[in-house]
C-alpha cells in the first residue's frame, strides 16, 4: 500500500533492513527475518521480535523509499506484506515516475513532486469504487473544491474526479481533474522550493470543442491522456486507473456530442436523459451496454443485465470453450474468449426450458426449439442464471412467438400479402433450374451441401453456433439460396422482424401516397437504382423498391432518405424478401453502419479516417510514397456508402456483403486494404491522382465471381466497362477477399471501434469548422470586423447556442438546430440566449432593466419573424454600432422605436411581449417554423429561391425610406438616449444636449402646425411639456437615479393633436451637437468587448 512519505534518517538503521532494488531515486527493501535466506543470527533475531509484537506494532516486510543522490535523507512512500505487492508498486514507479523525474532540475523539485504524485495515490485509493456512493463525506469535499476552484453554473453537475499530473511544457504539476456534465476541469500546481512559491493554475475545456481524446506515450510519458481543445494540446498522466479514467471521458465527450450535434434525447437510456443527472455509474453501464449490442447485433432496446463466466460444449468439435454469458432482456449470449472465435445467440422466445443444474459441475442446459440443447458448466452462480432465464422465458412467452423463428419471420407478412412482395427478386427474375448440371451449378450445390453440414453440427436459425467454420464458408461465398437467410441472421435482423410482427405492412400503408422532400429523392433515384439489372427494368422491383425506401423514410424521419440507401436496398432486396429487405435495412442504417446515411455522412467520413490510419500502420510503402492520404479519403467514400456495390460487378459485390453482415465493418476496411496492396505497384507509379483513379477503376472492373451462377446476360450488364480493361489480369473475389482475411484478419472489431471513437471527435470538428469558414466568408462580406474578430464572435455565438442546451434536454435552441439547413442558419439565437450575449458586447453602458431594449433589437434583427436571430444577422448589427458612421447608429436605435421592434409601449405590454418569445420559443411540435416552412411536411423551394433572389437584389435602405416617429415612440426614443449616456464621462453634457434637441423639435412642429392650420386655435405644447432636465443639473444630482427621468408624456398633450417626427429631421438636430456627435463617433475597443464577453459569458444567466 502506498504511504504518506514519511522522512527516515537512517537507511539501514540497526541493520534491519535489506536492499532488494535500487535505482537512482528509489529503494526496495526487505525486512530481515523474511523471504530467501532468513537473515542469519540478526535475521532470526528481528523476526522473534516481529513475531512478539501486537497486531498494531507489526512492521510491514517490505517497504520503499525514495532517495536524491545529493540527499542524505530518505522518504518512506509504500510497505507490502508480499513481495507481490510491493513489486506492483515498484513496477508503477518505474513505468510511471522514473522517466519523468529527469526533467527536474533540482533535487528538491524532484522529492515535492513524488510527495505530491504519491499523496495523490493515496487519495485515489480512497475512492475507487465510487466516492459519491460509498463514501458521500469525501465526494462533497471534492464537490466544494470543484465549485470553488472553477466558479461554473451550479447547476454543472460533478461526474468524477482523480488524481493525475498535468504537463505545462516538459514540467509535471501535480494535481486533480475533475469531469463534469459539459467541461473538462483541471486544477495543478508547481512547486518551486528553489523560490518559495507555488505556482497554481486552473483549466476549463467544454467537451464540444475538443478535436482530440487519446491515449498516448512517448519516451518521458509512458502513458498519458492527450486532449486537443482550441488548438491547445494538454496532457494527463500517472493516473492510478487510466484505462477507466479513459472511459468516462470518452463517454462524456461522445455524449456532448450525440446531445448537442445529434440532438438525440436518450429516451432508452434513462440514466443519460437528464444532465442534471448523469453519474459515473451511469456512464460506465452506457458503454458496456453499447459495447454488448455492437458485438451482439442486437436491438437499441437491450441491456446488459448480468455476465456469468462458463465452459460451453461445442457439438461435433467436442470441446468445451471458455467464455462470458452475458444476459439481457430478451437474449441469452455467450462469446468465447479462448481464441476459438465461438459466439451464440439465444433470443428467449426460443427457449422451451432450463433442465435441472447440476451441482456438481456447476452446470446447467438450456433447450431450444429444433430439439437443440446448450450445456454451460463451471458457472459460479449457476442457480441464479438457471432461475433468471426461466423468468425471462416465462415474461416473454406469447403467442406471437409460439411458433418456430421461421414461422414468426412471416407473421408480418400476412396482412399485407396482396401489396407486399413475399418472393425475393433473384427468385421470380432468376430461378435456379434444378436438372442444370453445369459445372457452376454443380459448385453451387457443393457449397448448399456444405452449409447443410454446417447446419446439422452446429444448428440453424437464430440459436446457430458461429465458428471459424463459419467465417471460413462466409469467406468462400454463400450459395445464392441461403444469402437472404444468413443476411437476416448475422444482421440481427431475424430478431427485429420476429418481434415485430405486421409492422412492416403497417407503415407501407402509412406512407405510401405521402409527398416530402424524401419521397421526392426516391422517386427520382428509382430508376437509377442497378438500372442493368432485369429485376429493375420492370414494375415489380421498382415498386418494392419505393415501397421500402418509403417505409423506412416513415420509420426514421431523422435519416430519411439518402443517396446510396437505393443501391444498398436493390441489392437486399435481390435476395431477400420485401419485408426481410426492409429489416436489412433498418439493421444497417440504425446499428452496423451509424451515421452513415444522413446529410453529412459522418459515419462514412469516421470510418475513411479508420482507414487513413490503417493505411499508415499497413501500408508503410503507399504513405511513403504518397504523404497525403486526403486521396484515399474521396476515392473510398463510394467503397464505404455502397459496400462495394457501386464499384464491382454485382456478382461479385454480394460476396462482399456476405462478409460485412458477419464482421461488419472490419471486412470492408480490411478489403480496402487489400485492393490498395494489390494495386501497389500502379498506385506508386502514379503520377497524379486521376492516374491512380483510372488504375483503381481498371482494377475493379477485372474483378470476376467464376463461381457466380447468374447468367452471363446480368453479369455482363453489372460489369460496366469490362471491354475497355480485357486486356488486364482477371481478380477473383473470393480470392482477393481470402487474401484480405489472411492479410489483415487478425484486426478485431474491439479495436475498429476504438478507433472509430477516437476519429469521430476530430471529424465532426472539421465538419464544423468548414462550416464556421464558409459562414466566416459569407459574413465578413458584409462586415468591418478583422477575421480574428469574426472567428473570436463566432465561437462566442456557437457557445451562446450551446450554453442554454447544457443543462436540459428541452432547450429550444437544441430543438431548432437542424443540420439540413443552410450553414448561416446552424446556429441561431432565442431572445434569452440574444439578451445575454447582446448585452455582454454592445459598445455603451446601458443602465439596468433595458429588456425592452434588447427585445425590440432582436425583433428588429428577426426579420422573418420565426424568433430566432442567425449569426450574420447578429453581426451586422454589432458591426453599425461599432464601426458605423452616426447616421447609421443613429438610424439603428431609430428603427428599434417602430414596428416590428417597438409595438408594446406599456409595461404589461412589455411583460405579455417578452413573455410571447419565451413561450413562442417552443411551439407544440417542437419545430419552428421558418419562412418558407419547414418541418415533416413537403419544402418548398422554389420559395427558398424567391427568398435568396429578394436577398441578392436587395437595395441599400434610404433614410428617406423611413416612416415618422409618432409620440408615444418619440419619448421612448429620448429615454433610450439617455439612457446610452449613463456612466459617461460627459454625462450631464449629454443630457443637457438631448434636451435642447428635443425642445427644438417639439418647436419646430408647433410651427409647422401654425403654418399648415393657421386659422386653428393655439395648441403648442405647453413649455412644462418640453423635457425638463434642468431639475437634474448636476451629475451629482442625478446619480440617485441610473435612468434619467422623462416629464414629457403622451398625456401632456391635448389627445386631438397628433404630432410626429421624420428621421430627418431628429438627424439635423442632433448633428447640432457637437457632444453627441462625438460620443457616437468615439472609436470602440473591439477586441477589450470580446474579451470581456468570452470571461463572462459562462457566468451570465442564460436562461429565466
Amino acid at each position: 500500500m502506498w504511504l504518506k512519505p514519511e522522512e527516515i534518517l537512517l537507511k539501514n538503521a540497526l541493520k534491519l533492513w535489506v536492499a532488494e532494488k535500487g535505482n537512482e531515486y528509489f529503494v526496495l527493501q526487505r525486512r530481515r527475518g523474511y523471504g530467501e535466506g532468513g537473515g542469519g543470527l540478526t535475521g532470526l533475531l528481528v523476526g522473534t521480535l516481529d513475531t512478539m509484537m501486537d497486531s498494531t506494532s507489526k512492521v510491514a516486510p517490505f517497504r520503499i523509499l525514495h532517495q536524491t543522490p545529493d540527499s542524505q535523507i530518505y522518504w518512506s512512500i509504500a510497505c507490502g506484506g508480499t513481495k507481490e505487492e510491493i513489486n506492483q508498486h515498484w513496477e508503477w514507479l518505474e513505468k510511471n515516475i522514473m522517466r519523468t523525474l529527469s526533467v527536474f532540475d533540482s533535487s528538491d523539485d524532484i522529492t515535492s513532486f513524488v510527495q505530491g504524485k504519491i499523496r495523490g495515490l493515496i487519495a485515489e485509493e480512497g475512492k475507487v469504487s465510487g466516492v459519491q456512493e460509498d463514501d458521500p463525506e469525501k465526494f462533497r469535499e471534492a464537490l466544494l473544491r470543484f465549485e470553488k476552484w472553477f466558479d461554473l453554473p451550479q447547476k454543472e453537475k460533478l461526474v468524477t474526479y482523480y488524481s493525475c499530473s498535468y504537463w505545462r511544457g516538459r514540467v509535471p504539476c501535480q494535481g486533480w481533474l475533475y469531469l463534469s456534465t459539459n467541461f473538462l476541469n483541471c486544477q495543478a500546481s508547481s512547486i518551486y522550493l528553489y523560490l518559495d512559491t507555488v505556482l497554481s493554475f486552473h483549466l476549463v475545456v467544454s467537451w464540444n470543442e475538443i478535436w482530440r481524446l487519446e491515449k498516448t506515450s512517448n519516451v518521458i510519458l509512458t502513458e498519458s491522456i492527450h486532449v486537443l481543445a482550441n488548438g491547445e494540446d494538454h496532457y494527463f498522466s500517472m493516473f492510478l486507473h487510466l484505462s477507466e479514467t479513459f472511459l468516462i471521458m470518452e463517454q462524456l465527450a461522445d455524449y456532448s456530442i450525440k446531445r448537442l450535434f445529434d440532438k438525440e434525447t436518450f429516451q432508452e437510456e434513462p440514466s443519460l436523459s437528464d444532465p442534471l443527472q448523469i453519474t459515473k455509474r451511469g456512464l460506465e453501464t452506457n458503454a458496456r451496454n453499447e459495447q454488448f449490442r455492437a458485438f451482439f447485433r442486437l436491438p437499441k432496446e437491450e441491456n446488459l443485465l448480468e455476465v456469468y463466466e462458463s465452459f460451453l460444449w461445442v457439438p461435433f468439435s467436442h470441446f468445451n470453450t471458455l467464455g462470458k454469458i452475458c444476459l439481457s432482456e430478451s437474449y441469452l449470449c455467450f462469446a468465447s474468449q479462448d481464441g476459438s472465435q465461438c459466439h451464440v445467440i439465444i433470443p428467449m422466445r426460443e427457449v422451451i426450458g432450463v433442465e435441472k443444474p447440476d451441482r456438481s459441475s456447476r452446470a446447467l442446459t438450456v433447450c431450444v426449439r429444433g430439439k437443440r440443447a446448450l450445456r454451460f458448466s463451471e458457472v459460479r452462480d449457476f442457480e441464479r442464471l438457471s432461475n433468471a432465464i426461466r423468468r425471462r422465458c416465462g415474461m416473454t412467452a406469447s403467442p406471437q412467438h409460439s411458433a418456430s423463428t421461421e414461422v414468426a419471420m412471416m407473421v408480418g407478412q400476412k396482412e399485407s400479402s396482396k401489396t407486399v412482395s413475399n418472393e425475393a427478386l433473384m427468385t421470380v427474375f432468376h430461378p435456379q433450374d434444378a436438372e442444370n448440371l453445369d459445372p457452376k451449378m454443380l459448385k453451387e450445390k457443393m457449397k448448399e451441401q456444405s452449409w447443410d453440414i454446417h447446419f446439422s453440427e452446429y444448428g440453424r436459425g437464430t440459436s446457430m453456433f458461429c465458428t471459424k467454420k463459419t467465417r471460413d464458408l462466409i469467406v468462400r461465398g454463400v450459395p445464392e439460396a441461403l444469402r437472404g437467410e444468413l443476411w437476416m441472421l448475422f444482421s440481427g435482423a431475424v430478431n427485429d422482424m420476429a418481434v415485430n410482427p405486421g409492422y412492416y405492412s403497417e407503415i407501407v400503408d402509412k406512407s405510401l401516397g405521402t409527398s416530402t422532400l424524401a419521397t421526392d429523392e426516391i422517386e427520382r433515384d428509382l430508376h437509377r437504382s442497378l438500372p442493368e439489372h432485369p429485376a429493375f427494368q420492370s414494375d415489380t422491383g421498382i415498386s418494392a423498391l419505393r415501397r421500402v425506401l418509403t417505409a423506412y423514410a416513415y420509420r426514421n424521419p431523422k435519416i430519411g432518405y439518402c443517396q446510396a440507401m437505393n443501391i444498398l436496398t436493390s441489392v437486399l432486396l435481390l435476395y431477400a424478401k420485401e419485408e426481410e429487405a426492409f429489416w436489412l435495412l433498418v439493421a444497417v442504417c440504425e446499428r452496423m453502419l451509424p451515421d452513415y446515411f444522413n446529410r453529412r455522412i459522418i459515419g462514412a467520413l469516421v470510418d475513411q479516417a479508420v482507414f487513413e490510419e490503417l493505411i499508415r500502420m499497413h501500408l508503410t510503402q503507399l504513405t511513403e510514397h504518397m504523404t497525403d492520404l486526403t486521396f484515399f479519403s474521396s476515392v473510398s467514400l463510394s467503397w464505404f456508402l455502397t459496400l462495394f456495390i457501386s464499384v464491382l460487378p454485382i456478382e461479385s459485390a454480394v460476396n462482399v456483403v456476405d462478409c460485412f453482415f458477419y464482421d461488419g465493418i472490419k471486412a470492408i476496411l480490411q478489403l480496402g486494404l487489400a485492393v490498395l496492396d494489390y494495386n501497389m505497384e500502379g498506385l506508386i507509379s502514379s503520377h497524379d491522382d486521376a492516374e491512380a483513379v483510372t488504375i483503381l477503376s481498371k482494377f475493379f472492373d477485372n474483378v470476376t465471381n467464376k463461381d457466380s451462377p447468374l447468367p452471363q446476360t446480368v453479369q455482363q450488364n453489372s460489369v460496366g466497362n469490362n471491354d475497355k480493361s480485357s486486356s488486364l489480369s482477371k481478380v477473383d473475389i473470393s480470392d482477393l477477399i481470402k487474401e484480405a482475411y489472411e492479410k489483415y484478419g487478425d484486426m478485431k472489431s474491439e479495436e475498429v471501434e476504438r478507433m472509430r471513437k477516437r476519429n469521430k471527435l476530430y471529424v465532426i470538428q472539421t465538419l464544423e469548422d468548414t462550416t464556421k469558414q464558409n459562414v466566416l466568408r459569407v459574413v465578413s462580406q458584409e462586415v468591418k470586423f478583422s477575421a480574428p474578430q469574426l472567428d473570436n464572435l463566432y465561437a462566442l455565438f456557437k457557445r451562446q447556442h450551446f450554453l442554454s442546451c447544457y443543462w436540459t434536454m428541452n432547450s429550444p435552441v437544441l430543438l431548432h438546430h437542424d443540420p439540413s439547413l443552410a450553414y448561416l442558419e446552424q446556429y441561431q439565437l432565442g431572445f434569452h440566449q440574444f439578451r445575454v450575449l447582446f448585452s455582454l458586447l454592445e459598445p455603451w453602458s446601458l443602465c439596468s432593466g433595458n429588456d425592452a431594449l434588447f427585445l425590440w433589437a432582436f425583433r428588429l434583427l428577426d426579420e422573418n419573424q420565426d424568433g430566432l436571430v442567425n449569426f450574420k444577422e447578429f453581426c451586422c448589427a454589432l458591426d453599425i454600432l461599432y464601426s458605423g458612421t452616426f447616421t447609421n447608429k443613429l438610424k439603428f436605435l431609430f428603427k428599434l422605436h417602430l414596428p416590428p421592434g417597438n409595438y408594446c409601449m406599456t409595461s404589461f405590454d412589455l411583460y405579455e411581449c417578452t413573455l410571447h418569445y419565451v413561450v413562442s420559443d417552443l411551439p407544440e411540435d417542437g419545430v419552428i417554423r421558418k419562412s418558407p416552412e419547414r418541418g415533416k411536411g413537403k419544402v418548398d423551394l422554389q420559395a427558398y429561391l424567391k427568398q435568396w433572389q429578394d436577398e441578392i437584389l436587395k437595395k441599400e435602405e434610404s433614410i428617406k425610406d423611413l416612416p415618422r416617429i409618432n409620440q408615444a415612440q418619440f419619448i421612448q426614443f429620448s429615454k433610450t438616449l439617455y439612457n446610452l449616456f449613463h456612466g459617461d464621462p460627459e454625462e450631464e453634457s449629454l443630457y443637457r444636449a438631448v434636451a435642447r434637441v428635443t425642445s427644438l423639435l417639439l418647436r419646430m412642429e408647433e410651427v409647422g402646425r401654425r403654418l399648415q392650420e393657421p386659422t386653428s386655435p393655439t395648441q403648442a405644447a405647453p413649455e412644462g411639456a418640453l423635457l425638463n432636465r434642468e431639475a437634474c443639473s448636476t451629475p451629482e444630482e442625478s446619480s440617485d437615479t441610473p435612468c434619467a427621468t422623462i416629464t414629457l408624456e403622451a398625456g401632456s398633450i391635448p389627445q386631438e393633436v397628433e404630432w410626429s417626427f421624420a428621421f430627418e429631421q431628429i438627424l439635423a438636430s442632433l448633428l447640432n451637437e457637437p457632444v453627441l456627435v462625438r460620443f457616437f463617433e468615439r472609436p470602440v475597443d473591439i477586441q477589450a468587448r470580446l474579451d470581456h464577453a468570452k470571461g463572462a459569458q459562462l457566468k451570465a444567466k442564460t436562461n429565466k
